[in-house]
């Protein structure tokens, strides 16, 4: 509890104690009223004050305005302990509404702590502690156990264990060691580390992160929007009502102006809008809180409405369903073994840093006797002619694509598949053999994809830059049912709008991708969303939605915390109207009076802000 919430409950226990004295005594003694102004005072003195002061800025109609009247009323009438009564329990249910907001700010607030205190900076071979925002680009600085990273770099020395866990939602720490790249926000848990900063602070991710969550608030779901427009309107009418109702009826029935005014008090106390204006945005608030808390960084609650109507997903293949990771994934070998291959293949490749020649050698994982290369040519556009000795004779190895088997007038006896890249191998005899080397998919993609399909998305759709039949062998073994390929960025962009042509009336289209290249298409789908936000300026920028870990299937949490949080949302709404409207009603009618008035406003309240709580928990079901 914070200092101000103490010093509230403080003033509402006094209250109540000068109310419940003043309500035992009123018969005894004749200056109970004191009593009364006592707990009034107690418990609600700023509120005339803050209605005031709105009014000077314009402020008119709210609920400081609202209660100030109808407590003012009650008591020009007489109903000294009916006007308390009002003020006591509006108090506590402000008490209660702050204490709601705080408890779910706690998510959010965990995710700002993530924000550096200080780096430890080597300059002219002296450590210095620092602000993290005095740090250069290149910079050497230092890591112990227990401190926090301060700012994106790559390892020059040491190795240790990062609790990432404030930044992806995963509690299993990542292992890190010289050469690889760390992000700011995330802690040291044992070794030391040395690191060379690749950012400036307010470029580093937990900058962007930072910025992401703290901006969240400003764009609104249809839904908070709907209710603040809602209430400007709803609480001048509500208003110019209990005005009518206390003069028009005595002016025509003639004469009980002290029961009309009550009424017309009882119908300002139950028509305050807090219910509505309180919980939906709370509500959004917990889901934001519930998401981040998994890794799910939304941009607003703008995005949470719209994840909880998706209908159609579209998939970039590269990086997003796949790892980007190539790895050999067939050897075929029309003579020798498949390991003589593989070696003559390491052999040609051995000097070459393209990602293929890495995935030869890596697949390898045996030593290379470099003294068995010889002349290598590269041939653009084809492949690689090198010369190697097998068996003490020195051969003209070819490897590369058919084009170069073309080239080469040499005829390639069995097809392989299509399922990645394919190297082919041949020397002057003839055809050797292939090598295929293929992209990997990501572990948790088929739990994603059924996740989806379980939710009710009933489109999943692959968009590749890829070739056509490569993405249609990897949609079929993923169980996608569109998939188009030798997409330029721009074709993407192109294809996406035939897709959002096509989706259901009121449904929504989301797009995953990198980040990086598919920022165009990320900006034009209702919903971007961005694979691997961990050191991806792109991706923080460009997506509606970050996925701090790489983790597809966080895209099913996602969809179930929206449709949670609007669920949350249209039950408050439902809740608050029907339940004000019906005790209105009464309060006018006279059959009911202002403690049925306070429920109607501070009980619904209470209720509301409890159901609106829940946002906040998540259990992927």
């Amino acid at each position: 509890m914070t200092k101000k919430q103490k010093k509230m409950t403080a003033r509402l226990a006094v209250s109540a104690v000068f109310f419940v004295a003043a309500m035992v005594s009123e018969e005894k003694i004749t200056y109970a009223w004191l009593l009364f102004a006592v707990a009034y005072l107690s418990a609600g003195y700023d509120i005339p004050l803050k209605a005031c002061r709105n009014i000077i800025r314009g402020q008119v109609f709210d609920e400081n305005f609202l209660m100030t009247v109808a407590t003012f009323g009650a008591i020009a009438i007489g109903s000294l302990e009916e006007a308390v009564a009002v003020m006591l329990f509006y108090q506590v249910g402000e008490l209660f509404n702050d204490y709601a907001v705080n408890k779910s700010r706690k998510s959010i607030k965990e995710l700002l702590d993530i924000n550096p205190e200080y780096a430890n900076v080597i300059r002219e071979d002296k450590e210095e502690q620092v602000d993290p925002y005095e740090v250069e680009m290149g910079d050497t600085i230092i890591i112990r156990p227990g401190e926090r990273v301060p700012l994106d770099g790559v390892i020059i020395e040491g190795a240790s264990s990062l609790d990432t866990k404030a930044l992806t939602g995963e509690p299993m720490p990542m292992e890190v060691e010289a050469g690889q790249n760390v992000v700011s926000g995330s802690i040291n848990l044992n070794g030391v580390l040395k690191v060379q900063t690749t950012k400036l602070f307010d470029d580093s991710t937990v900058a962007k992160i930072l910025e992401l969550v703290e901006n969240a608030s400003s764009r609104k779901a249809k839904a908070e929007m709907f209710i603040t427009k809602f209430a400007r309107v709803y609480t001048p009418i509500v208003v110019g009502l209990a005005l009518m109702l206390a003069i028009v009826p005595p002016l025509v029935l003639g004469g009980g102006w002290g029961t009309w005014v009550y009424r017309a008090c009882s119908f300002l106390v139950v028509s305050c809008p807090c219910a509505l204006v309180i919980s939906v945005p709370l509500s959004f608030f917990g889901g934001l809180g519930a998401a981040s808390r998994r890794g799910i960084l939304l941009k607003g609650s703008n995005y949470l409405e719209a994840m909880a109507s998706l209908d159609t997903v579209v998939f970039d293949k590269t990086g997003t369903l796949t790892t980007g990771e190539f790895q050999v994934s067939q050897v075929e070998a029309c003579r020798g073994t498949k390991e003589a291959l593989l070696e003559l293949a390491v052999l040609g490749e051995y000097n070459s840093n393209h990602p293929i020649a890495q995935s030869v050698k890596a697949a390898y994982q045996k030593p290379v006797d470099t003294g068995r290369i010889g002349q290598v040519k590269e041939i653009s556009g084809y492949g690689i002619q090198a010369q190697v000795e097998v068996d003490g004779k020195w051969h003209e190895l070819y490897i590369g694509s058919q084009k170069l088997m073309d080239r080469q007038q040499i005829a390639i006896q069995d097809p392989v598949s299509v399922m990645g890249t394919t190297l082919y191998l041949a020397d002057e005899t003839g055809y050797l053999g292939a090598i295929v080397i293929s992209d990997t998919v990501r572990t948790d993609v088929p739990e994603a994809l059924a996740g989806l399909r379980k939710k009710g998305v009933r489109d999943l759709v692959m968009l590749t830059g890829d070739k056509e039949e490569v993405g249609k062998a990897v949609a079929q073994k993923l169980g996608i049912n569109l998939v188009y390929g030798n997409l330029l960025p721009a074709d993407k962009v192109l294809k996406v709008e035939e897709l959002l042509k096509r989706r259901a009336s009121g449904k929504t289209l989301a797009f995953v991708g990198d980040g990086i290249n598919d920022a165009p298409v990320l900006a034009r789908a209702d919903v971007g969303i961005a694979m691997g936000g961990i050191g991806s300026d792109a991706a923080v920028e460009a997506a509606d939605v970050v996925i701090m870990d790489d983790a597809p299937s966080k895209i099913v949490d996602t969809i179930q915390i929206a449709r949670k949080t609007m669920a949350i949302v249209k039950q408050n709404i439902l809740f608050a109207i029907g339940v004000k409207v019906l005790v209105l009603v009464l309060v006018a009618a006279g059959y009911a009076t202002m403690w049925a008035a306070v429920f109607g406003d501070v009980g619904v309240s209470v209720i509301a802000i409890l159901n609106a709580i829940r946002a906040l928990s998540y259990r992927r079901k």
